[in-house]
């Protein structure tokens, strides 16, 4: 599994929809990017003796930045690793 360093947290991100508001069936090319994910793995930040609390655990599924962080894929599954700072809110 992966373990992210610093402030990071792996995200296993949702599909996008292929349907519109109004039912109206999406090519793949036209879909937007999904902004929803579940978090996967979450780094531990230590200051010394400190640990730093972290604004998420693994389970949760969150909002981030439309453009933020580095997909990869291990083992056939798709995953982003974002910053902290880049989850906008906990779903």
């Amino acid at each position: 599994m992966l373990k992210p360093l610093g402030d990071r947290v792996v995200l296993q991100v949702s599909e996008a929809s292929e349907q519109s508001v109004g039912g109206i069936l999406l090519a793949s090319n036209a879909q937007e990017k999904s902004v929803t994910g579940k978090v996967v793995a979450v780094s531990t930040q230590t200051v010394g003796d400190l640990t730093a609390p972290v604004a998420v655990k693994e389970g949760d599924s969150v909002i981030f930045d439309k453009f933020a962080g580095n997909e990869l894929s291990v083992d056939g599954v798709d995953y982003l690793v974002v910053h902290e700072k880049d989850i906008v809110a906990v779903l």
